[in-house]
């Protein structure tokens, strides 16, 4: 159903032995939206995405993506595309051949066709003709937009970013940000990521929540804008606003 939203999480509770980072958690991810997940170091922002894409077994609750539930890695060719923090790019191989992995796994087409898809999708990040380098002769910004080239290798309809922007530079996050934007205004696209740069929250997203450390728990969920001037919790004001909490 159109109307469905991409992602559905119902009563998560994610840790491990007895650690628990989140309890009963609900949100849900709307179809069209570049959705952010926020908060502080340590809260579990990187680890809710790997429940999200399948990763990781919850220790009670739900999450449906797409209208697949429990682990989606289990079920066959994956129904989004997942860019990790550091890209994951394998070095050993070039970047035509990072690129066309997905489709040599879960299709069978011919090795021209491959090459053809894996040529558009660079074309479509902003790297043409760099099919033959190793991920070794590419920038931080490069290796990132080949890491999203191969996440949209089989032409997914949802795209999982952990923390994009990590280790750029000014310009090229926001080079990044306007490739985001692309790929969602154009594509469709829809986009769950994972962030703490406020810049680039507030330059692409259109709704988020906040993970809190010490509670366990959502604390917020909204637009950015709506939860930097309307919302009271102050460690949500905290955030938005770089304000250091009192001694």
């Amino acid at each position: 159903m159109i109307d469905e939203p991409m992602v559905r999480v119902v009563d998560l509770t994610m840790g491990w032995d007895d650690t628990v980072l989140q309890k009963n958690a609900n949100f849900e991810v709307a179809r069209g939206d570049i959705f952010a997940i926020l908060g502080v170091s340590g809260c579990g922002k990187s680890t809710l995405m790997r429940y999200l894409v399948g990763l990781e077994t919850p220790l009670h609750g739900s999450v449906v993506v797409e209208g697949v539930s429990g682990k989606h890695l289990e079920v066959g060719r994956p129904p989004f595309g997942v860019v990790f923090q550091s890209g994951a790019l394998l070095n050993s191989m070039t970047v035509g051949e990072n690129v066309g992995l997905p489709l040599q796994t879960w299709t069978d087409l011919e090795p021209e066709a491959v090459g053809a898809i894996v040529s558009a999708k660079l074309c479509l990040v902003g790297l043409r003709g760099v099919d033959e380098k190793l991920p070794s002769e590419l920038s931080g910004g490069m290796k990132k937009r080949a890491a999203i080239a191969r996440a949209m290798a089989l032409e997914p309809s949802l795209l999982f970013l952990d923390e994009p922007s990590a280790g750029l530079d000014p310009v090229t996050s926001v080079e990044l940000d306007e490739l985001i934007l692309v790929l969602n205004r154009v594509l469709g696209l829809t986009v769950v990521v994972v962030t703490h740069e406020l810049p680039s929250v507030f330059k692409i997203v259109t709704r988020c929540i906040m993970l809190d450390k010490e509670s366990q728990s959502i604390i917020a969920a909204g637009s950015p804008g709506d939860l930097r001037d309307s919302c009271a919790d102050v460690r949500v004001q905290q955030f938005f606003n770089r304000t250091p909490k009192a001694q």
